[in-house]
């Protein structure tokens, strides 16, 4: 005979709803959810077990008296909203994951006698948007108009990146939690967060968002380490939220992006979305941004070429494979900084195996593989 287990109803239509599903829907899809909060069958351990799976919980959180009080860790802007208090649970389990990625990273900084990096947090409660970017700029080698050089976005976005790992700026980039292309996180929801600190700061970039426009979000978060604000954001429509913080890192990133004086001039040479888009190596969407904030075009103007720029973008994912190489994927979810530093610590003995595959998501063979031929 199988052993049945008493759960609290509670925790389970908490559960439930944690995991954004509506109660009869899901129900529907698993009746004996239903015999088991209307107490007429009671689940075994191995039901449980699937159910903790299909909500995406800690097995042990089904025995807990009460729903825990699950409280974000970081502000949570919305755009024209305040703070957010609560989000799904793909994007909270993704920023705990983070944060445990970012601890174990911290302490094995110290222990290795890494110094902090002298530019985080270093324009705290200081609001010239220009000095910060001059900062980022002269702290990451850069240029005022150094994305000319390049050929396409691409490549000054690949290049951009490499510049921020290389000052110890972790950058993830990923659409989903860990490597479960089930529980994707959506770009409305959340285009990326990051977690501020003096050792080892994570940047997080949903890469199912435009590949253009990813550059406008590293640039914002960059803003928020040299401000020391941690945050999340949505960003609706490419616009900020109404919070001092946020409005400031808005306009570093536009300044950063598409300087203002160079701007005027290429625009006042050839008035175009699409000729500046080229000039400056960045979507068509943050040019429109410029022109907006600098009143070359109205906000219906803006808004209405939004829609049609994200519906084109979304033609053009729609029409692309949807495969890809895992392990170059798995470059850009762990960032290479991150893996170098899990590499070595594996390699030296300061880091078991089974630590390491939780760090990574990455488990067995294919962490061997990863590490041994495409890292």
């Amino acid at each position: 005979m199988k052993a049945e287990v008493n759960i609290n109803a509670n925790i389970l239509t908490w559960a439930i709803a944690r995991a954004g599903y509506e109660l009869h829907e899901f129900t529907a899809k698993v009746p004996n959810v239903q015999l088991w909060l209307d107490g007429d069958k009671s689940p075994t351990v191995k039901q449980l077990e699937g159910f903790s799976k299909k909500v995406h919980l800690p097995f042990g959180y089904l025995f807990l008296p009460e729903p825990p009080k699950e409280k974000l860790p970081i502000p949570f802007f919305r755009t024209n909203n305040t703070p957010a208090t609560h989000v799904s649970v793909n994007v909270y389990d993704t920023i705990l994951l983070m944060q445990q990625r970012q601890d174990w990273l911290r302490d094995y900084l110290k222990d290795n006698e890494f110094d902090n990096l002298p530019f985080v947090s270093r324009f705290k409660n200081r609001h010239d948007f220009q000095e910060i970017v001059n900062d980022i700029r002269k702290t990451l080698g850069l240029h005022e108009n150094w994305a000319s050089a390049f050929k396409t976005w691409q490549d000054a976005l690949d290049f951009l990146t490499q510049q921020i790992e290389d000052k110890g700026i972790i950058t993830v980039f990923n659409g989903v939690v860990e490597n479960n292309s089930y529980r994707k996180i959506p770009v409305d929801e959340c285009r990326g967060f990051v977690l501020v600190d003096q050792m080892a700061p994570f940047m997080f970039i949903n890469n199912a968002d435009s590949k253009a426009a990813q550059m406008f979000t590293i640039v914002h978060e960059l803003a928020h380490i040299w401000t020391g604000h941690s945050a999340g954001f949505d960003f609706r429509k490419l616009q900020p939220a109404n919070d001092p913080n946020e409005l400031l890192c808005d306009k570093v990133a536009a300044e950063f992006l598409v300087p203002l004086k160079t701007f005027n001039e290429v625009w006042k040479e050839n008035p175009g979305i699409k000729y500046a888009s080229r000039y400056f190596k960045v979507s068509e969407i943050v040019i429109a941004r410029r022109a907006l904030d600098t009143g070359k075009i109205t906000k219906n103007q803006f808004f209405a070429f939004y829609e049609e720029y994200t519906n084109r973008e979304f033609a053009k994912k729609e029409n692309q494979s949807s495969g890809g190489d895992f392990y170059a994927t798995t470059k850009k979810r762990l960032s290479i900084t991150y893996a170098s530093h899990i590499n070595n610590a594996v390699k030296s003995g300061k880091l078991l195996y089974r630590d390491a595959y939780k760090l990574t998501s990455l488990k067995g063979d294919t962490f061997q593989t990863f590490f041994s031929k495409h890292f």
